[in-house]
Protein backbone atom coordinates (compact mmCIF):
# COMPACT_ATOMS: atom_id res chain seq x y z
CA UNK A 1 0.00 0.00 0.00
CA UNK A 2 1.19 3.16 -1.08
CA UNK A 3 1.75 6.50 1.63
CA UNK A 4 -0.89 8.88 1.02
CA UNK A 5 1.03 12.33 -0.01
CA UNK A 6 -1.49 14.17 1.05
CA UNK A 7 -0.62 12.53 5.18
CA UNK A 8 2.83 13.53 4.08
CA UNK A 9 2.68 16.58 3.64
CA UNK A 10 0.56 17.52 6.10
CA UNK A 11 3.66 17.05 8.49
CA UNK A 12 6.44 18.81 7.09
CA UNK A 13 7.33 21.93 8.27
CA UNK A 14 8.67 23.78 5.46
CA UNK A 15 12.19 24.61 6.97
CA UNK A 16 13.30 20.90 8.33
CA UNK A 17 15.33 20.73 5.05
CA UNK A 18 17.73 22.87 5.88
CA UNK A 19 17.17 21.82 9.57
CA UNK A 20 18.55 18.47 8.92
CA UNK A 21 21.74 19.77 7.64
CA UNK A 22 22.50 20.76 11.37
CA UNK A 23 24.29 17.99 13.29
CA UNK A 24 26.68 17.52 16.17
CA UNK A 25 29.15 15.28 17.34
CA UNK A 26 30.63 14.66 20.73
CA UNK A 27 34.76 14.21 21.22
CA UNK A 28 35.60 13.04 24.20
CA UNK A 29 39.19 13.99 25.91
CA UNK A 30 40.99 11.89 29.01
CA UNK A 31 39.45 9.16 30.94
CA UNK A 32 40.24 10.47 34.69
CA UNK A 33 38.97 13.61 37.01
CA UNK A 34 40.44 15.94 34.42
CA UNK A 35 38.65 14.00 31.60
CA UNK A 36 36.01 15.90 29.24
CA UNK A 37 33.72 16.14 26.52
CA UNK A 38 33.26 19.20 23.36
CA UNK A 39 30.15 19.12 21.50
CA UNK A 40 30.96 20.22 17.90
CA UNK A 41 27.87 21.71 15.43
CA UNK A 42 28.47 20.80 12.09
CA UNK A 43 26.66 21.88 8.78
CA UNK A 44 25.86 19.09 6.00
CA UNK A 45 25.64 21.96 3.88
CA UNK A 46 28.35 21.83 1.15
CA UNK A 47 29.36 25.00 1.07
CA UNK A 48 29.78 26.01 4.56
CA UNK A 49 32.39 23.08 4.79
CA UNK A 50 31.61 22.76 8.33
CA UNK A 51 32.53 19.63 9.04
CA UNK A 52 34.97 17.38 11.61
CA UNK A 53 37.32 16.37 9.53
CA UNK A 54 40.10 13.79 10.44
CA UNK A 55 42.81 16.38 10.89
CA UNK A 56 41.08 17.99 13.40
CA UNK A 57 40.27 15.15 15.24
CA UNK A 58 44.28 14.42 15.01
CA UNK A 59 45.21 18.00 15.85
CA UNK A 60 42.72 17.97 19.04
CA UNK A 61 44.29 14.62 20.22
CA UNK A 62 47.52 16.31 20.14
CA UNK A 63 46.85 19.67 22.20
CA UNK A 64 45.45 17.13 25.12
CA UNK A 65 48.49 15.00 24.83
CA UNK A 66 50.45 17.90 25.07
CA UNK A 67 48.03 19.94 27.60
CA UNK A 68 50.57 20.83 30.01
CA UNK A 69 52.72 23.01 27.14
CA UNK A 70 49.28 24.55 26.24
CA UNK A 71 47.94 25.50 29.43
CA UNK A 72 48.78 29.59 30.08
CA UNK A 73 49.59 29.96 26.48
CA UNK A 74 48.72 32.39 23.62
CA UNK A 75 47.02 30.08 21.21
CA UNK A 76 45.55 31.58 17.69
CA UNK A 77 43.57 28.46 15.38
CA UNK A 78 44.19 29.24 11.42
CA UNK A 79 41.08 28.47 9.34
CA UNK A 80 39.32 27.62 12.45
CA UNK A 81 36.10 26.13 11.20
CA UNK A 82 34.44 23.96 13.21
CA UNK A 83 37.46 25.04 16.07
CA UNK A 84 37.81 21.34 17.39
CA UNK A 85 41.71 21.79 18.23
CA UNK A 86 41.21 25.59 19.70
CA UNK A 87 37.94 24.62 21.78
CA UNK A 88 40.33 21.92 23.16
CA UNK A 89 43.40 23.73 23.76
CA UNK A 90 40.86 26.74 25.99
CA UNK A 91 39.33 23.67 27.85
CA UNK A 92 42.83 22.79 29.11
CA UNK A 93 43.61 26.55 30.17
CA UNK A 94 44.92 28.20 27.08
CA UNK A 95 44.08 32.11 25.37
CA UNK A 96 42.20 31.12 22.67
CA UNK A 97 41.69 33.57 19.09
CA UNK A 98 39.74 31.36 16.95
CA UNK A 99 40.00 32.35 13.15
CA UNK A 100 38.64 31.93 9.75
CA UNK A 101 37.98 33.83 6.65
CA UNK A 102 36.39 37.03 7.07
CA UNK A 103 34.44 36.95 4.28
CA UNK A 104 32.87 33.72 5.89
CA UNK A 105 30.05 35.49 8.58
CA UNK A 106 28.62 31.89 8.71
CA UNK A 107 31.69 29.92 9.88
CA UNK A 108 32.67 32.97 12.70
CA UNK A 109 28.82 32.98 14.13
CA UNK A 110 28.86 29.11 14.36
CA UNK A 111 32.24 29.43 16.43
CA UNK A 112 30.77 31.59 18.75
CA UNK A 113 27.70 29.47 19.16
CA UNK A 114 30.31 26.28 19.80
CA UNK A 115 32.37 28.55 22.52
CA UNK A 116 29.30 29.06 24.85
CA UNK A 117 28.12 25.19 23.62
CA UNK A 118 30.91 24.24 25.01
CA UNK A 119 31.49 26.90 28.02
CA UNK A 120 34.66 28.14 27.02
CA UNK A 121 35.94 32.14 26.38
CA UNK A 122 37.81 32.86 23.04
CA UNK A 123 37.95 35.67 20.73
CA UNK A 124 36.69 34.87 17.35
CA UNK A 125 38.12 37.08 14.31
CA UNK A 126 37.80 37.06 10.79
CA UNK A 127 41.21 36.65 9.12
CA UNK A 128 42.07 36.29 5.35
CA UNK A 129 45.14 35.15 4.45
CA UNK A 130 46.60 37.58 2.18
CA UNK A 131 44.53 40.21 3.59
CA UNK A 132 47.35 42.47 5.54
CA UNK A 133 44.33 44.36 7.29
CA UNK A 134 44.55 45.33 11.23
CA UNK A 135 43.64 41.96 12.72
CA UNK A 136 46.65 39.96 11.85
CA UNK A 137 48.59 42.80 13.53
CA UNK A 138 47.47 42.74 16.85
CA UNK A 139 48.34 38.94 17.06
CA UNK A 140 51.34 37.47 19.32
CA UNK A 141 50.62 34.04 19.47
CA UNK A 142 52.91 31.39 21.50
CA UNK A 143 51.70 28.47 19.71
CA UNK A 144 49.34 28.41 15.81
CA UNK A 145 47.27 25.58 14.82
CA UNK A 146 45.72 24.62 12.06
CA UNK A 147 44.22 21.85 11.05
CA UNK A 148 44.01 21.04 6.91
CA UNK A 149 44.59 23.68 6.41
CA UNK A 150 47.32 23.02 3.65
CA UNK A 151 44.06 22.07 1.36
CA UNK A 152 44.38 24.02 -1.28
CA UNK A 153 47.29 24.59 -3.16
CA UNK A 154 46.42 28.35 -4.64
CA UNK A 155 46.10 29.45 -1.10
CA UNK A 156 49.34 27.51 0.90
CA UNK A 157 51.81 30.52 -0.28
CA UNK A 158 49.45 33.31 1.65
CA UNK A 159 48.82 31.08 4.66
CA UNK A 160 52.70 30.56 5.26
CA UNK A 161 52.99 34.55 4.68
CA UNK A 162 50.54 35.22 7.66
CA UNK A 163 52.51 32.51 9.60
CA UNK A 164 55.75 33.50 8.85
CA UNK A 165 54.64 36.61 10.24
CA UNK A 166 52.96 35.77 13.34
CA UNK A 167 55.88 33.79 13.89
CA UNK A 168 58.14 36.84 13.70
CA UNK A 169 55.78 38.45 16.12
CA UNK A 170 56.91 36.17 18.85
CA UNK A 171 60.07 34.67 17.54
CA UNK A 172 59.74 31.94 20.19
CA UNK A 173 56.62 30.58 18.65
CA UNK A 174 55.59 27.80 16.75
CA UNK A 175 53.07 26.45 14.54
CA UNK A 176 51.32 23.17 14.42
CA UNK A 177 49.18 21.59 11.83
CA UNK A 178 48.17 18.29 10.98
CA UNK A 179 47.33 17.77 7.15
CA UNK A 180 47.07 15.47 4.42
CA UNK A 181 50.59 14.01 2.50
CA UNK A 182 48.97 14.97 -0.66
CA UNK A 183 50.44 15.97 -4.25
CA UNK A 184 51.61 19.39 -2.82
CA UNK A 185 54.19 18.19 -0.32
CA UNK A 186 57.29 19.71 -2.33
CA UNK A 187 55.60 23.23 -2.57
CA UNK A 188 55.11 22.82 0.80
CA UNK A 189 58.65 22.03 1.33
CA UNK A 190 59.53 24.73 -1.35
CA UNK A 191 57.24 27.75 0.69
CA UNK A 192 58.96 26.90 3.97
CA UNK A 193 62.39 27.71 2.49
CA UNK A 194 60.71 30.82 0.80
CA UNK A 195 59.24 32.10 3.91
CA UNK A 196 62.26 31.57 6.62
CA UNK A 197 60.73 28.56 8.48
CA UNK A 198 62.40 24.76 9.00
CA UNK A 199 60.31 21.52 10.57
CA UNK A 200 60.80 21.25 14.33
CA UNK A 201 58.80 17.85 14.74
CA UNK A 202 57.12 15.69 12.27
CA UNK A 203 54.94 12.23 13.57
CA UNK A 204 52.58 10.38 11.21
CA UNK A 205 49.57 11.17 12.82
CA UNK A 206 48.22 8.19 14.02
CA UNK A 207 51.68 7.17 15.93
CA UNK A 208 49.95 8.80 19.01
CA UNK A 209 45.87 8.27 18.49
CA UNK A 210 44.08 6.34 20.82
CA UNK A 211 43.17 3.29 18.88
CA UNK A 212 39.47 3.73 19.26
CA UNK A 213 39.73 7.31 17.82
CA UNK A 214 42.12 6.04 14.85
CA UNK A 215 40.18 2.97 14.18
CA UNK A 216 37.05 5.84 12.91
CA UNK A 217 39.48 7.68 10.39
CA UNK A 218 41.51 7.02 7.28
CA UNK A 219 44.38 9.03 5.38
CA UNK A 220 47.69 9.52 4.79
CA UNK A 221 47.85 12.71 7.74
CA UNK A 222 50.85 13.89 9.66
CA UNK A 223 51.59 16.53 12.33
CA UNK A 224 54.13 18.95 11.94
CA UNK A 225 55.86 21.51 14.15
CA UNK A 226 57.12 24.78 12.27
CA UNK A 227 59.14 27.70 13.19
CA UNK A 228 61.26 30.14 12.27
CA UNK A 229 64.48 29.40 10.38
CA UNK A 230 66.77 32.30 12.12
CA UNK A 231 70.16 30.90 10.33
CA UNK A 232 67.78 31.99 6.63
CA UNK A 233 66.52 35.12 8.73
CA UNK A 234 70.11 36.41 9.99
Amino acid sequence: MEPNQDDDDAGVDESSPQEEMITTSTHHFGDGDDAFSVTIIESMKEEYGLFVWPCSIILAEYVWQQRSRFSGANVIELGAGTSLPGIVAAKVGADVTLTDDSNRPEVLDNMRRECELNNVTCKVLGLTWGVWDEPIFTLCPNIILGADVLYETSAFDDLFAAVAYLLQNSPSSVFITAYHNRSGHHLIEFLMIKWGLKCMKLLDGFSFMPADKASGLSGNIQLVEIILDNDKLS
